[in-house]
């Protein structure tokens, strides 16, 4: 089980909610903007080669600080903050959707706290053709049936992967007025902050995953990110949706763990 840590940041202005295990490496996992925060068994897995911090953004469950933030700058330098609170001078960083936007940003504002970089399902980028769906506008039925692949009931899941599934829908209602307007901030309402003019200072090796079944940020968003960064990969895990760590845990873990553990 993870420990819980509890930083104070700027004189108390922002107090950090962050999960740690494991032990190797450093490795920064960035949640997402809802239906996954916290703690999960992808992260178990990753927490047997590196030491995984997870922490809560602001907004989210006991992180606090929001009102704080004016914008995705923002958000990525309290990031650069925490790492120097945390000790943590160079990590690599994994993150989902919001979380994968952010990350993106660490790499391209200050290349030398990011070893390698993992961006599934990020946000960042924009089609008028395939837009990105409108969280706040989706009702929690429709939420619930967005966020996961059409597949998700499918006798292929392993028991961990459908039993956290099952957990995550039921924790789902529960968290969504605070997840939202917490992620509304930064993704409302379009998510384009103009990564794509600062993609080219991304130096780490990247990897770009995607679910093929993502409703929420449609699969041809992996286009743009692995034009935006130089000689990034690319893999889209079959029978996955926007929840793809969730849905397809060990797969996911397995393909980040490959890539991390690269020389």
């Amino acid at each position: 089980m993870p420990e819980t840590l509890n930083i104070s940041l700027r004189g108390g202005e922002f107090e950090a909610e962050v999960l740690k295990d494991g032990s190797g490496p450093p490795l920064l996992y960035l949640h997402g903007a809802i239906g996954q925060k916290g703690w999960a068994p992808f992260l178990d897995t990753l927490a047997k080669s590196f030491t995984v911090y997870a922490p809560y953004m602001p907004g989210y469950s006991k992180s606090t600080g929001l009102e704080k933030l004016d914008d995705v700058a923002d958000l990525t330098l309290y990031q650069f903050e925490l790492l120097d609170a945390l000790g943590v001078s160079k990590t690599h960083v994994v993150g989902h959707f919001l979380g994968g936007m952010i990350a993106a940003e660490m790499a391209a504002l200050s290349p030398s706290y990011v070893d390698r970089l993992v961006l599934a399902a990020p946000a960042g980028t924009w089609r008028d053709s395939d837009p990105v769906a409108d969280l706040l506008s989706m009702t929690a039925d429709d939420l619930q049936n967005e966020l996961w692949s059409s597949a998700s009931s499918s006798m292929s899941l392993s028991p961990a992967d459908f039993e956290a599934n099952s957990n995550l829908k039921a924790e789902l209602a529960a968290d969504r007025m605070q997840d939202l307007t917490a992620a509304g901030k930064f993704l409302w309402p379009i998510p384009d902050r103009g990564l794509k003019r600062r993609a080219y200072r991304i130096k780490a090796p990247t990897l770009v995953l995607w679910g093929e079944n993502d409703r929420i940020i449609p699969p041809v968003y992996a286009e743009d990110f692995t034009r935006l960064v130089t000689g990034s990969e690319l893999l889209v895990i079959r029978n996955a949706g926007h929840l793809l760590m969730i849905e397809r845990a060990e797969v996911f873990a397995a393909a980040v763990s490959k890539f991390l553990n690269q020389d």
